[in-house]
């Protein structure tokens, strides 16, 4: 028997599976590939059990998808061997994923500000607000750029048309400057 019969032969039996629900030509298939594909499955997941698991949930898509085979699109093999593929891919991201916890705290909404931090985040807001006004325009565009904008440096040295290290050492400045003006307010 050669190698391109037997391939048309398990193109036959699976479309055999896919019409009449063949039991005898399934048979054939799952002596055929269900060894191959155990062998397979445990070279991915290095555990006979879950290759063992895995190999038989491949055998039971292949019965339910039979109707999909397409023999003028590829070798049976290849369509079974895809299945087991993903089959295995799908048990190894269900292994990965943590279970949901609806617990977590990362989950838990952010905790309502009381009355003394909102009116201690205005007082901050309007304190720096204030200390910026002290600083050169230059400054300002520098700091609004680096921080509300969150342009890199080398973006503001290419849109100032001025040195990275310029830059750099005039934030550093204006921050030296928003530090005293907010000690000074206090």
């Amino acid at each position: 028997m050669t190698a391109a019969k037997s391939s048309e032969e398990l193109g036959e039996q699976i479309v055999a599976v896919a019409i009449a629900r063949d039991m005898v030509a399934f048979e054939a298939l799952f002596r055929e590939f269900g060894p191959r594909i155990r062998a397979y499955l445990l070279k991915l997941t290095r555990d006979g059990q879950a290759a063992e698991d895995l190999m038989q949930e491949t055998m039971l898509a292949i019965w339910r998808k039979a109707g999909q085979f397409d023999p003028a699109r590829g070798q049976a093999s290849a369509w079974v061997f895809t299945i087991a593929r993903n089959i295995w891919i799908d048990a190894w991201r269900k292994q990965k994923r943590p279970a949901f916890d609806p617990d977590d705290p990362a989950l838990a909404p952010a905790p309502q500000a009381d009355a003394p931090d909102l009116l201690e985040q205005k007082q901050s807001g309007q304190a720096l607000h204030e200390a910026l006004k002290t600083l050169p325009a230059e400054q300002i565009e520098l700091i609004r750029l680096s921080f509300f904008d969150e342009a890199s440096h080398s973006t503001i040295a290419a849109r100032l048309g001025l040195p990275i290290g310029t830059v750099k050492s005039r934030i550093r400045l204006a921050f030296g400057r928003l530090r005293a003006a907010l000690e000074e307010m206090k």
